[in-house]
């Protein structure tokens, strides 16, 4: 059986996949030592304070976060075909078929399904919603990091009410992203087991393999 390489995923977006993913990692540690801090030191408060260094991470990292979720919309705009945002939510007739098929082939009632360049409308709908819920957590954290800030302010109180509630919000959201990864780790895996097409790979040097058309 012959394969042929096809370009799936530009250098930008490989770019965030890897700095969602890690920034998402520091994040999550950070955030876990802040809501509920596991270390204490006897030293002076003048000579170190682990809160402080914790919260640097945190914020750094939110900081990343934030300018991979912004490549990520540019790209669904203005990213190649597979990387916008049509080419992978079913909203066309096309895209409509393809996740059913998806879903059958993931529960193990149809054997085959259609192969693409990019996501398949499954996988992008559930992305789709992971775009939602990272707008969420950066708008809640920046309402968290400048309470006293003007723009953040506003728009906290307009979406999230009250700093509480924000601080809830961002908590539930941090497990809903660990939710997906986990998810997302394991269907990666199955699908590179189940098809030759390289779906690991591809997220490092941008191409997939398919089985040529005769």
């Amino acid at each position: 059986m012959e394969y042929e390489r096809k370009y799936a995923w530009s250098p930008l977006l490989r770019f965030y996949h890897w700095a969602f993913a890690l920034s998402i990692v520091f994040l999550s540690v950070s955030g876990f030592f802040i809501h509920f801090p596991w270390s204490n030191t006897n030293l002076e408060g003048s000579q170190t304070y682990y809160m402080s260094e914790w919260r640097y991470i945190h914020f750094s990292a939110g900081f990343v976060f934030m300018c991979a979720l912004v490549a990520r919309i540019y790209l669904l705009i203005f990213g190649n075909k597979q990387e916008k945002l049509l080419d992978f939510i079913p909203v066309t007739p096309k895209n409509i078929v393809n996740f059913f098929k998806t879903i059958m082939y993931y529960g193990y009632i149809k054997d085959k399904t259609e192969h693409r360049t990019g996501h398949n409308t499954f996988a992008g709908l559930f992305y789709v919603v992971v775009f939602i819920l990272a707008i969420l957590q950066c708008l809640s954290g920046l309402f968290l990091l400048y309470p006293e800030g003007s723009l953040w302010t506003g728009i906290g109180y307009s979406i999230f009410s009250a700093q509480q509630d924000a601080r809830h919000v961002h908590y539930l959201i941090m497990w809903g992203f660990f939710v997906f990864i986990l998810s997302h780790i394991y269907i990666v895996i199955w699908n590179d087991i189940k098809e030759p097409e390289g779906l690991i790979s591809s997220m490092f040097n941008g191409y997939k393999f398919f089985e040529k058309e005769r």
